[in-house]
């Protein structure tokens, strides 16, 4: 369904509880590929957007080889929207890439602010193709964050991030954004690890070795279930 790029990357999930995390860190650390941290950790912030009748939930349940996900992300402390970029993660079995459309001009949003109106300024910014991704997956369905930390190997062909401290609102079928009553979410660590697939001779040892194992793992899919159960 979907042309995977040149440039898509293979990418690798290994999921745990948080009480792993200094584990994974040190051995991380303690690589000898000599990964460092590129810039400071930071929350990062999405709405998820689905079709009414959620055929992304259901390609992703269904474990089709193609699917596609949208999501506005931005980062830091402000849970409202706010500046950032429109994505559409595209994945075709272990291959993975995304199309990005900035919104560097959006204002930041308020706690008065209804979906409606974080959706038309949306369209607004957005170019030709962005707005036509919206369009067909116009629903807000989650909003979660997570705090993330980077690493990158010193010879820069593998890349690692680490997520915790998830959580999750429930955006369905809602006027105004739900910023309040959050829905219960283990407490997860995710790892995962990317790179390029001429470099995957280079990533097996690092799957090998990583003291936790690998798992499909949706985070979309997770909080999608999390506000279901309530």
């Amino acid at each position: 369904m979907y042309k995977v790029p040149h440039d898509a990357r293979l990418e690798i999930k290994f999921a745990s509880y948080r009480v792993n995390l200094d584990r994974v860190l040190n051995w991380i650390r303690l690589h000898p590929l000599a990964f460092y941290s590129p810039h400071p950790d930071r929350w990062v912030n999405n709405v998820y957007f689905d079709t009414y009748n959620s055929a992304a939930y259901v390609q992703n349940l269904s474990g089709a080889s193609s699917r596609v996900k949208v999501r506005y992300r931005w980062y830091g402390q402000v849970q409202e929207p706010g500046p950032g970029v429109l994505e559409v993660k595209c994945k075709r079995n272990y291959f993975g890439w995304k199309l990005r459309y900035r919104c560097p001009d959006l204002p930041a949003g308020s706690q008065d602010d209804d979906w409606r109106l974080v959706y038309r300024r949306l369209s607004e910014i957005l170019p030709h193709e962005g707005r036509l991704w919206l369009q067909t997956y116009p629903a807000p369905t989650i909003l979660n964050r997570y705090l993330r930390r980077y690493f990158v190997s010193g010879d820069e062909k593998v890349r690692i991030t680490v997520d915790t401290d998830q959580a999750v609102w429930d955006q369905r079928y809602k006027t105004m954004p739900n910023y309040q009553r959050q829905s219960h979410l283990p407490d997860t660590l995710v790892v995962e690890v990317k790179f390029a697939r001429e470099h995957r001779d280079l990533a097996s040892d690092i799957i090998q070795t990583m003291p936790i194992r690998v798992s499909r793992h949706s985070k979309y899919m997770n909080g999608v279930r999390a506000v279901s159960i309530g």
